[in-house]
């Protein structure tokens, strides 16, 4: 009797798990390579005269001085002008996450603000997926990597495993469905016990445009409950555009400032020297110095 091993379906939810590993994955590298970057422009000058000397070596037939003025070719280029593979097209990567109800309007957003389209026809997520935009504040380059979540409980152990990378977080309701907006505090719970405590959030009341014979949720109500948590927010519609572009500038724009702060931070302590401790200084100077002469 032949033992054959049981075949395994691979159905369309598998393979749609597989391709997230794939999505976190590259994802991953690129923050890894990131986090090299900013390591290697701190390391400065000292580093790439290293490297150019190990290259300059390494392509000269002998070993003979004839060899330095490649050398010192190489460092002076490295200075003014690195190779162009190693500068980045963005000078932050912002990884964002859409999380809110089923059905609230969270794929739509996502599309008009990445693709500038929109559909009418119903958009369910499986699981997660994300689009990136690169945009410019403040003189810089942000590179958004934003990631929609699917509202459905079913999915919930996947989507809260992106919550820990989250730089920041989009919380959306629909205004026409007070359910959505009810079960925000939900969300933000979830927020607490998967994101980072320094993770910046966001309120969203989507579908802005519909009659208000249909609104179930006043602006005001939004506000208040924002206020409450100390996060901006914004009533939007995916359909009209309302205010899309200004929900995701808004919190690009906060977190750049949050990580520029973290930064600067990040820079060592210099030594500041008062005039007061100059004179003392230059005095005790003085008298070593008649010391020694006499």
């Amino acid at each position: 009797m032949d033992n054959k091993r049981p075949i395994r379906l691979r159905g369309p939810l598998q393979e749609r798990e597989e391709s997230f590993v794939s999505r976190a994955r590259e994802v991953d590298e690129e923050e890894e390579e990131q986090g090299k970057r900013k390591r290697e422009a701190k390391s400065g000058e000292w580093r790439i005269l290293a490297v150019s000397i190990s290259v300059a070596v390494l392509y000269s037939p002998t070993t003979s001085v004839s060899f330095l003025p490649f050398v010192g070719y190489i460092f002076f280029q490295s200075m003014a002008a690195p190779p162009a593979r190693a500068r980045a097209d963005y000078d932050y990567l912002i990884k964002l996450l859409l999380i809110g109800d089923s059905g609230v309007g969270k794929s739509c957003l996502l599309l008009r603000f990445s693709d500038g389209s929109f559909t009418t026809s119903f958009i369910t997520t499986i699981g997660i997926d994300f689009k990136i935009r690169t945009i410019e504040l403040d003189g810089k380059r942000i590179k958004l990597q934003i990631w929609d979540t699917a509202g459905q409980e079913r999915f919930r152990t996947i989507t809260t495993a992106y919550y820990r990378g989250a730089m920041g977080i989009l919380l959306v309701y629909d205004v026409t469905d007070e359910s959505s907006f009810n079960n925000i505090r939900n969300w933000i719970r979830n927020i607490e016990q998967h994101a980072s405590d320094n993770v910046n959030k966001i309120l969203v009341g989507n579908k802005a445009d519909m009659d208000e014979s249909k609104r179930a949720v006043p602006t005001a109500k939004g506000q208040a409950l924002a206020d409450e948590y100390g996060i901006k927010f914004f009533e939007t519609s995916a359909k009209t555009n309302l205010n899309v572009e200004e929900v995701f500038f808004s919190i690009g724009r906060d977190i750049k400032q949050r990580l520029s702060d973290t930064d600067s931070r990040a820079e060592p302590a210099t030594i500041k020297i008062s005039q007061t401790e100059q004179a003392a200084g230059a005095g005790q100077a003085t008298q070593k110095s008649a010391c020694c002469g006499s």
